[in-house]
């Protein structure tokens, strides 16, 4: 299964540029982007400030082309779940799943952490957290599109507001299940979600 955090980007950078990359994600996944400084960085990778400024010469660069790598990868990973021959029930689940690997492995959705913070962020910064979600949800309507013709999902209103619906879920139960430290209660909300989508067998 693909892994929301460890998925390869489209466009990767090599070398400094993508250790300093992958560090940045690290941390802003676990303490958010108000929460790391260049000299966290530098200090984990052993190398100076201004190794950093040379490839990102500001915080806000380096965290508008983090956000445009994480977009780019999970972008990738709702295309494979696509192009899998599977239900949409089928490929809800393997959403579901990307999004759980990330709190299993101790960290948020890299999105889902910034729109904490989001009147605080640099406008560049903003526009891609929309970006993010504005792709997840276009993926879901379709699934969701998809489902309600083959009969593999059901719900109530426009296949829209179910996307929405499911992504607001999913980001909520990850902050909740950080907050106690339990996976678990992430997997119960994501499960009973879930349920409510799938047709009865006596309907």
């Amino acid at each position: 299964m693909l892994r929301m955090s460890r998925v390869p980007s489209i466009a990767p950078q090599t070398g400094t540029a993508a250790q300093i990359l992958d560090v940045a994600e690290r941390l802003v996944q676990t303490r958010g982007y108000n929460g790391f400084s260049y000299a966290d960085i530098a200090s984990e990778l052993g190398v100076t400030k201004a190794t950093l400024h040379y490839h990102f010469r500001t915080k806000a660069e380096l965290g508008g082309r983090l956000m445009v790598r994480y977009t780019e990868s999970f972008g990738s990973a709702l295309a494979s779940i696509g192009a899998a021959e599977s239900s949409a029930l089928e490929k809800l689940q393997s959403y579901v799943q990307l999004y759980g690997e990330v709190i299993r492995d101790e960290r948020m959705c890299l999105c889902g952490m910034l729109a904490a913070e989001y009147a605080t962020l640099p406008p560049s910064i903003q526009v891609e957290i929309r970006r993010f979600f504005d792709v997840n949800e276009q993926w879901l309507t379709t699934v969701a599109e998809q489902g309600r013709e083959a009969n593999t999902l059901r719900f109530d209103g426009a296949p829209a507001e179910m996307a929405r619906l499911l992504v607001s879920t999913l980001e909520g139960a990850m902050l909740i299940a950080r907050s106690y430290d339990d996976p678990a209660r992430f997997d119960a909300s994501a499960r009973r979600l879930l349920d409510e989508m799938t047709p009865r067998a006596d309907a």
